[in-house]
C-alpha cells in the first residue's frame, strides 16, 4: 500500500498487477529538539550580524515581511519572538507593520492571517497585504546590470528597519526560496514579477530547481532585497512533517547560505534510474488550487537530473478546491492554458509575444506536457483540469490505468514521491 498527501489527509493506493514500485523521502535529519530555544539563539547570536535587539535600537519604524498562506513557513512561531526583541529595544507597537508578501497571489483573508500569525497579532498590530497592481505603492529600485527592473513596496523601503521571515526549500526558479524572496517577490510590483517570471528568464538554463550559482533569477532577488534595505532575516528549513530542522537569523545573504546548505542536505535524494511513472504528492496548503498543485509535476520534470522517461506519465493527487486559483496570477495561468489549442502552440506564442505575470506557470506546464502527460487525481473541479490540457482521474487506479494505456505495457516502473516539493531526486552517476 502506498500513501501520498491529499489536502489535509492522504490517498492510499496499490499499484496495478505487473507494476514495480519505489518510494523515496527526503533525508532522515532529526528535527530541532527545542524550537523556541533555537529561535532565541538565532535572534541573540545571528549570522554575520549584530543581535536583532541592537539593530532595532533608535529605529522609529519597522516592517516585517512574512509569507502568505501558500507557504508553510511557521510565522506564528517566528514573528512573536521578533516582536519581543523589537519592543525590548524600545520600538512601539504602532510603529511596526506586518506586510504579507502575497506577490501576485490573491489577497489573504482574515482567517489566513490568523493562521499565519495568531489572533492576537492580527488584532493588535498593523497587518497589510502587498498589492502589486497599485504602482503608487512601490519604489523603483533601478535595474540590474542585465536590465531587470527592481521594485519594492514603499512600506518596506521606507521603514527604518526591514526584516523578513521565510522558509528555505526547493524553488522552481530561485533554486531555493528564502527570506530574500519573501521581500523581493512577495513585496514586489507587478512589473518586477512580470520580468523575473518572463520567458527569457525561465528559458535560461541557469534558472533551475535546486541551482543557486549562476542562476539569474536568484541573482535578481538577491539584488532586489539588497537595494530594498533588508537588514535581518529569520528563516527555517522544515522536514516532510513540517517540523523545523534548522533555524538561523541574521544578515540575509550569509543566513541564506547556511540554510541552503542544510536544505540541500535534507532534500536531495539519489535514485538508481529514470522511471516510467512518477507519482508526486503535494498536500495542504499547496494543493488548494491547480496553479500551486501543478508544481509537483513541474518540480519532478525539472529535477537536477531527469527522473521520468520521455513519454512517461506524471501523476499528482490534489483537491484543488479553489479550482485553478482565485488570484490574478492564477487566473492568467488558467486563461492561457484554456485558450490555446495545444501546448506546442502555447509555447510558441509565449516565446514570441511574452505573457503577463502569473501566466509563467502555463509556460512551465506547457514545457512539461510537451514531453510528459500530467494526470491530476481527485480534483473537485475536473473540468478545470481538462481545460488546462491536463488529464483528470477520479482515483489513483484510473490514473495508473491511463499510464498503462499511454505507455503501452503493464510492467511499469513507478516512483512515488510523497512530498514532491520537498524532495530533489537525481539519478546516481
Amino acid at each position: 500500500m502506498y500513501k501520498v498527501p491529499y489536502g489535509k489527509t492522504e490517498i492510499e493506493f496499490d499499484l496495478l498487477p505487473g507494476m514495480k514500485g519505489t518510494v523515496i523521502h527526503s533525508q532522515p535529519i532529526p528535527p530541532l529538539p527545542n524550537v523556541s530555544a533555537a529561535i532565541d539563539k538565532a535572534l541573540a547570536e545571528p549570522v554575520n550580524s549584530a543581535p536583532l535587539r541592537e539593530l532595532a535600537r533608535k529605529r522609529n519604524t519597522v516592517c516585517i515581511v512574512f509569507t502568505d498562506i501558500t507557504r508553510a513557513c511557521p510565522d506564528y512561531l517566528l514573528i512573536p519572538p521578533i516582536l519581543s526583541e523589537l519592543h525590548a529595544a524600545g520600538v512601539q507597537k504602532e510603529d511596526i507593520t506586518l506586510l504579507c508578501g502575497t506577490g501576485l497571489h490573491r489577497p489573504s483573508t482574515y482567517e489566513e492571517k490568523v493562521a499565519k500569525l495568531g489572533t492576537h497579532l492580527v488584532e493588535k498590530y498593523h497587518v497589510v497585504d502587498n498589492e502589486p497592481q497599485k504602482p503608487a505603492d512601490f519604489v523603483d529600485l533601478g535595474q540590474t546590470d542585465s536590465g531587470i527592473p527592481l521594485s519594492v513596496n514603499k512600506i518596506a523601503y521606507e521603514a527604518d528597519l526591514l526584516i523578513s521571515t521565510g522558509i528555505v526549500e526547493p524553488h522552481q526558479y530561485a533554486g531555493y526560496s528564502g527570506a530574500r524572496k519573501t521581500v523581493a517577490i512577495g513585496a514586489a510590483s507587478e512589473q518586477m514579477i512580470a520580468y523575473t517570471h518572463g520567458p527569457k528568464m525561465i528559458d535560461d538554463p541557469g534558472t533551475r530547481l535546486g541551482k543557486i550559482r549562476g542562476n539569474p533569477f536568484h541573482e535578481a532577488i538577491t539584488e532586489a532585497a539588497r537595494r530594498a534595505g533588508l537588514r535581518f532575516t529569520l528563516n527555517v528549513v522544515l522536514d516532510e512533517e513540517k517540523r523545523p530542522v534548522a533555524i538561523y537569523g541574521g544578515e540575509p545573504e550569509a543566513t541564506f547560505e547556511k540554510l541552503a546548505t542544510a536544505a540541500q542536505r535534507l532534500y536531495t535524494v539519489p535514485v538508481p534510474h529514470e522511471y516510467d511513472v512518477v507519482v508526486g504528492g503535494v498536500g495542504f496548503p499547496k494543493d488548494a488550487n491547480l496553479y500551486q498543485a501543478s508544481r509537483a509535476p513541474s518540480y519532478i520534470f525539472f529535477a537536477p537530473t531527469p527522473v521520468v522517461k520521455k513519454g512517461g506519465v506524471l501523476i499528482t493527487p490534489a483537491r484543488c478546491e479553489e479550482g485553478a486559483g482565485k488570484g490574478i496570477g492564477e487566473q492568467r495561468f488558467f486563461e492561457e492554458m484554456r485558450s490555446s489549442p495545444n501546448v506546442a502552440t502555447l509555447l510558441e506564442k509565449m516565446r514570441q509575444k511574452g505573457y503577463q505575470p502569473g501566466a509563467q506557470r502555463a509556460f512551465i506546464m506547457a514545457k512539461v506536457m510537451e514531453v510528459n502527460p500530467v494526470v491530476i487525481v481527485g480534483a473537485e473541479f475536473p473540468e478545470i483540469v481538462r481545460e488546462t490540457k491536463m488529464i483528470h482521474a477520479q482515483t489513483m487506479e484510473q490514473a495508473l490505468e491511463f499510464a498503462v494505456k499511454h505507455i503501452g505495457r503493464p510492467d511499469l516502473d513507478v516512483l512515488t514521491i510523497p512530498h514532491a516539493l520537498l524532495t530533489l531526486p537525481f539519478v546516481k552517476g
